[in-house]
C-alpha cells in the first residue's frame, strides 16, 4: 500500500437507540493509501454510511481516531473542522445537494466561497471543473433544466474544484438509470486516474465496486473480507 492517507483506528461508534444502543462501526482498524480507489460494500446497518461521515469529520467516534492526511479529525473543533473539511474532503452525495436556484456554475463554485480566491482564480476552476465533467456548456442551467445524470456530473465538478486530496462519494449512483450510473462511473474512475485523488465510495451495486482498485465487505461494523484489483499498467 502506498503511504496511507486514511488511518482508523480502534474506531467505536455508538448511537443511542430506541431502548438500547447501536453500534454501526466496532473496534475498525482500517488504512486507506494515497491515491488509493475504495469502495464500502456491505448490507444495510453494516456500518459503510456511518463510516463515510467519520472520514469527512460529519460525525465523530464514540473510541479511537479517525487521521486523515496526518490530522485526528475528531480532535477538531467546530471552526477549524469546517475549515479542514472545505480545504482537504469533496463529497458526492446520493441526492446531489445542489442548491435549485443556483446556475451549474455557482454550484459548483461554492467551496471556493470559502477560500482567499479571487473572483477571476474562481472563476477559471470552476471552468476547468465543468470541463472535467464535460458539462461546460451547461454551466448556466440550474438544477431543474438538467438530468439526474448531469446533475450528478455538477456535484461531482463541486467535489473536486477546490482539488482536495479527498473524495467522498455515498451512493453516487443510487438515484440513476443504468446508463447514467454507467456514465458516472466512468467519469469518477477517469478523474481518479487524471488527478490521482483517495476516493472512498459506499455502493451496494457490485458493478459499481467494481471500478475501485479495493473492495472493503462490512457487516455488523467489522471488516469481513477484502479484494484487490489486479494492478494496472500506467498510462505511457
Amino acid at each position: 500500500m502506498n503511504d496511507p492517507l486514511i488511518q482508523v483506528q480502534a474506531v467505536t461508534k455508538t448511537f443511542a437507540g430506541n431502548g438500547e444502543p447501536v453500534t454501526p462501526l466496532a473496534d475498525l482498524d482500517l488504512d486507506i493509501g494515497r491515491g488509493e480507489f475504495v469502495a464500502l460494500m456491505g448490507p444495510s446497518g453494516s456500518g459503510k454510511t456511518t463510516l463515510l461521515h467519520l472520514l469527512a469529520g460529519i460525525d465523530r467516534p464514540t473510541a479511537g481516531a479517525v487521521v486523515v492526511g496526518g490530522t485526528d479529525v475528531a480532535k477538531l473543533g467546530s471552526r477549524a473542522l469546517a475549515r479542514w473539511r472545505n480545504r482537504h474532503v469533496g463529497f458526492v452525495f446520493q441526492q446531489y445537494n445542489l442548491v435549485p436556484v443556483l446556475t451549474a456554475r455557482e454550484n459548483v463554485e461554492l467551496p471556493l466561497l470559502l477560500t482567499k480566491l479571487s473572483a477571476a482564480e474562481r472563476a477559471r476552476k470552476v471552468q476547468v471543473a465543468l470541463e472535467a465533467v464535460d458539462l461546460a456548456d451547461r454551466a448556466s442551467h440550474l438544477p431543474r433544466q438538467l438530468s439526474g445524470g448531469q446533475q450528478q456530473r455538477v456535484a461531482v465538478a463541486r467535489a473536486i474544484v477546490a482539488g482536495p486530496e479527498l473524495i467522498l462519494a455515498d451512493e453516487p449512483t443510487g438515484n440513476l438509470d443504468e446508463k447514467a450510473a454507467s456514465a458516472i462511473l466512468d467519469l469518477l474512475k477517469e478523474l481518479h486516474a487524471r488527478f490521482h485523488q483517495t476516493l472512498v465510495m459506499v455502493t451496494h451495486d457490485p458493478r459499481a465496486a467494481a471500478v475501485a482498485g479495493r473492495v472493503i465487505h462490512l457487516d455488523k461494523g467489522r471488516i469481513t473480507d477484502e479484494q484487490t484489483a489486479a494492478p494496472q499498467e500506467a498510462p505511457a
